[in-house]
């Protein structure tokens, strides 16, 4: 009778610990690629793992029709967030270019001293990537807006020289 008792206990004693055990899961992040994820941003949204690659040259993606940016660093994709490029009439320029200039804190000498947080000159016609609104499409004067936080952080790995592409269409792998 004791062993019984002993037994019942026991066996509830862990059932309890079992039913009120922490229950873990696997992060969205580890189990989604960083490419699933990017095929799912949200206007104003970014993906950022600049330790999936240490070493090697930075190169940024711009995608006009999908106002994506997709950034590189030795071939790897480390991250990638919606952008607001220019509307019709201001038109963000196709091609290659290099990051000409860059400044923490920049005001647009030709939109109202427009705030250009984190810029980064692609032309000196004017054109940069910068910290901005995004809307959601095409709504700037030319530039390439990012989230803020995603140009500060773009910002902090970019040197003078470094290569970007502005393209017409989505990019591939």
């Amino acid at each position: 009778m004791v062993r019984t008792t002993l037994k019942l206990v026991r066996g509830t004693v862990i059932a309890l610990a079992i039913g009120f055990a922490p229950v873990y899961s696997v992060s969205a992040k580890e189990t989604i690629s960083i490419e699933e994820r990017v095929a799912t941003l949200d206007p104003g949204k970014f993906v950022w793992e600049p330790d999936r690659a240490t070493e090697g040259p930075v190169e940024i993606f711009i995608s006009l029709p999908l106002q994506v940016a997709y950034v590189y660093r030795g071939g790897t994709l480390i991250g990638a967030s919606s952008v607001s490029t220019g509307n019709p009439g201001h038109d963000t320029p196709i091609g290659r270019v290099e990051i000409l200039q860059k400044s923490k804190e920049h005001y647009s000498n030709k939109y109202d001293n427009a705030p250009m947080p984190f810029m980064q000159r692609l032309t000196w016609s004017g054109v940069a990537l910068h910290g901005g609104k995004l809307p959601g499409y095409p709504a700037s004067h030319g530039c390439i807006r990012l989230p803020h936080k995603f140009a500060a952080k773009l910002f902090s790995v970019t040197d003078l020289g470094a290569r970007v592409v502005i393209l017409e269409q989505a990019p591939s792998p």
